[in-house]
């Protein structure tokens, strides 16, 4: 009997390769004001950078840094988004932003607070996530 092979699964962290190429392809425009749109799920966290007019200049999700499944939808996975789009904001000239919010995941306060801690003002912080105001016809009761 020999020795047991035992494969490590990674810790579910961020994959470093995707961390570089993901700040290495940086758009030619530069900003100094724009909107930061955070789209929050249970599944993931998405956010969007736009200029004024609505153009969307940069955009990171926690599935293209490298989380996967469950670890996707994540406080943690929504903040190291947020301080990439942050580091990738600061080297296009953005010195502040608005924030929408969008959505009812776990990712909504940590990217707002990591965005935050990058040193970005805030114009404003909005939540516009749909509110439905009746609904679908629910279903007819059960007769047993």
């Amino acid at each position: 009997m020999g020795k047991k092979r035992i494969i490590q699964k990674g810790g579910g962290g961020i994959d470093q390769s995707l961390t570089s190429r993901s700040l290495g392809r940086l758009p030619k425009k530069k900003l100094t004001s724009g909107i930061l749109y955070i789209q929050s799920t249970y599944n993931n966290t998405i956010l969007s950078l736009t200029d004024e007019k609505g153009n969307v200049v940069i955009s990171s999700s926690a599935g293209a840094l490298g989380f996967k499944g469950a670890k996707k939808g994540t406080p943690f996975a929504a903040s190291k988004v947020a301080e990439l789009m942050a580091d990738k904001a600061k080297m296009i000239g953005v010195k502040e932003v608005g924030v929408m919010v969008k959505g009812v995941g776990a990712g909504r306060e940590a990217a707002i607070r990591s965005f935050a801690a990058k040193g970005m003002d805030f114009n404003f912080i909005r939540d516009i996530t749909p509110l439905p105001h009746n609904g679908p016809r629910p279903p007819k009761p059960r007769r047993v």
